[in-house]
């Protein structure tokens, strides 16, 4: 065949792959939230996850990179992030107790010089620990986390959880201390007063139940953002996201893949027969599978890995969409199995998961 035919030919299969990635933008869940629809599901390499508009304007990608145990001055996470960046991810997650912000600081800050980035098209997410629970330690722990990142501001700044112990300093990450006798409300009074000086874009909440909620909701100036909660098949968290919708709340599933460190003798989510059959089904595998599922339940899946190969793998999830009833079979695999319980602290106050509340 002449080169300029096996040109034209290569050319239309390109506009028909672009094309095929376009509709399926298309088809990401809307509900109250806007899924915009930019040059990023152009189709074109690396392919970059649409976005939510969250209900202060901005927007925040439909999934993201999670740093959760990664093991912090090792190079791992700051690889991951890179790998993360590479493959189209513009949406890292990480917490003050995680203790990789510095590293991720330094994956962001070589991708900016190089010319790879620009910080605005970044969404970085960092939270708030419970020693930090007085108005004005959350100032000064949100700037800490600003300056171990190695930036100016930080996209989104969360309370990780609803319980406080009384800490020291803003280093002080401990995990287990007195109990904190400060407000929700008092706490969030803080957390806006990060958005007035510019140290926070937008503010939300992690762990919280639908009466915290409600609570912050009743006192708040600024309204949060999102709320990030595990979430994956067998804890599909359906009446609080439902929730979260109806006060157009997003929501982020952290642990979207299961939590295979809290049992090893439990069988790995993964492995359901049920998703691998699904998985089959759409020639995925089934971690794209759970992605996608949770995608098209609305919320934003932030999956955690260090290997290159699964970091693409996961973020390649916007090319199909399962139909109704593959949605339903994953539905039926709830067991309201939760792993994260934070047990050390059942007893406080504020503990989120006590068995009166619902949800």
């Amino acid at each position: 065949m002449p080169v300029e035919g096996i040109a034209i030919i290569s050319k239309w299969r390109q506009l028909c792959t672009a094309g095929v990635i376009i509709l399926l933008c298309y088809s990401l869940p809307t509900n109250s939230l806007r899924v915009h629809r930019k040059e990023k599901c152009s189709g074109m390499s690396p392919a970059i996850a649409p976005t939510l508009q969250l209900n202060n304007g901005q927007e925040i990608p439909a999934l993201g990179l999670g740093t959760w145990q990664g093991t912090a001055g090792s190079g791992e996470v700051k690889a991951a992030v890179l790998a993360a960046l590479d493959a189209g991810y513009r949406h890292i997650d990480t917490a003050a107790c995680y203790l990789t912000e510095e590293d991720i600081g330094v994956a962001i800050k070589k991708k900016i010089s190089q010319g790879d980035i620009k910080r605005e098209e970044l969404f970085i997410t960092t939270k708030l620990w419970i020693t930090h629970f007085e108005p004005e330690m959350v100032v000064k722990a949100c700037q800490n986390s600003c300056k171990k990142l190695g930036l100016d501001y930080v996209d989104l700044y969360l309370i990780h959880w609803p319980f406080g112990i009384k800490g020291k300093d803003v280093e002080d990450l401990s995990f287990e201390g007195e109990e904190s006798n400060v407000s929700l409300e008092e706490t969030w009074r803080g957390m806006e007063k990060c958005v007035e000086k510019g140290f926070a874009k937008s503010i939300g909440l992690s762990n919280f139940n639908s009466v915290q909620i409600k609570r912050i909701l009743d006192c708040a100036k600024i309204k949060p953002v999102n709320l990030q909660i595990e979430v994956h098949p067998y804890l599909n968290q359906r009446k609080l996201i439902d929730y979260c919708k109806k006060q157009n709340i997003t929501v982020t599933a952290y642990s979207p893949l299961g939590a295979p460190w809290t049992n090893p003798d439990k069988p790995l989510l993964i492995n359901d027969p049920v998703l691998k059959e699904i998985a089959d089904k759409y020639r995925k595998s089934p971690a794209q599978v759970v992605l996608r599922y949770l995608i098209q339940s609305g919320t934003i899946p932030i999956p955690k890995s260090g290997s290159p190969q699964r970091i693409q793998e996961n973020i390649d999830v916007f090319d199909f969409k399962l139909e109704q009833a593959d949605v339903e079979k994953i539905d039926a695999l709830d067991q309201k199995a939760r792993a994260c319980l934070m047990s050390a602290h059942v007893n406080a106050t504020e503990y989120p998961f006590k068995p009166e509340i619902e949800f």
